[in-house]
């Protein structure tokens, strides 16, 4: 491969992390680890099925974010208003100034910086945020700021095919030499390779395929370690 392309939330860091302290600060510091755990799951689901609707323009940006909490803890029977799930969005994203890169994922950009390999990222979300957690993961490093995409700059989400066509215009690559890295298989794996390029599914939640998928994944990874592994 000659251009790797990454995605950035809970596949360069460990986004569960920032949601567990919040919850544990905010809700409830009695649950267990596998208990927030699966509030997490959830609420990453309500927010990718939010997310669309605000980018489809149905709701705003703040019901998205606010929204999410409130559905998964709806789903769990917890009390959360829009008064405490602002707060808890805003505490959330305190949490994420203090986010770390994976430290196999480090390892893994260094080789394939030295390697010469043609790096990017794209990923979903609004502009200002997502360029905060890249400026915190210290991204730039090895990353050039025109090889980083980020939704919300251009008008189209994963997994629309549109801003796939976008880092193909703006960078020189070889489809057949080009690879994707998520941890989302319908909003990471199904946008590359509807696209032609591969993909690789950094599925360390173990999450399943939705049923009756035509797409695979080109490799299946279950954690940074196993990525590092399968560069070498």
């Amino acid at each position: 491969m000659q251009t790797i392309v990454f995605d950035v939330d809970d596949t360069l860091y460990d986004q569960a992390l920032s949601f567990h302290n919040v919850f544990r600060e905010l809700v409830d510091q009695s649950k267990t680890y596998e208990e927030i755990d699966q509030i997490y799951r959830v609420s990453r689901k309500h927010s990718e099925r939010l997310f669309d609707q605000s980018e489809a323009g149905e709701i705003t940006e703040l019901e998205w974010q606010i929204g999410r909490i409130i559905a998964a803890c709806k789903d769990f029977h917890i009390p959360m208003d829009g008064e405490k799930a602002l707060f808890f969005h805003k505490k959330y994203i305190e949490e994420q100034r203090k986010i770390t890169l994976f430290d196999d994922v480090e390892q893994l950009l260094n080789n394939l910086y030295a390697q010469e390999k043609q790096l990017a990222i794209l990923t979903n979300g609004e502009a200002h945020h997502q360029s905060m957690k890249i400026e915190q993961l210290h991204l730039t490093k090895w990353i050039p700021e025109n090889h980083i995409f980020i939704s919300g700059d251009h008008g189209h989400a994963k997994p629309k095919k549109e801003i796939f066509h976008i880092i193909e215009n703006h960078l020189d690559l070889n489809k057949s030499e080009t690879v994707y890295i998520g941890d989302s298989f319908e909003k990471d794996i199904i946008g590359a390779k509807q696209v032609g390029w591969q993909a690789i599914w950094m599925n360390h939640r173990k999450r399943k395929i939705p049923e009756n998928s035509t797409i695979q994944a080109d490799y299946e990874v279950h954690s940074a370690k196993a990525l590092l592994e399968l560069f070498k």
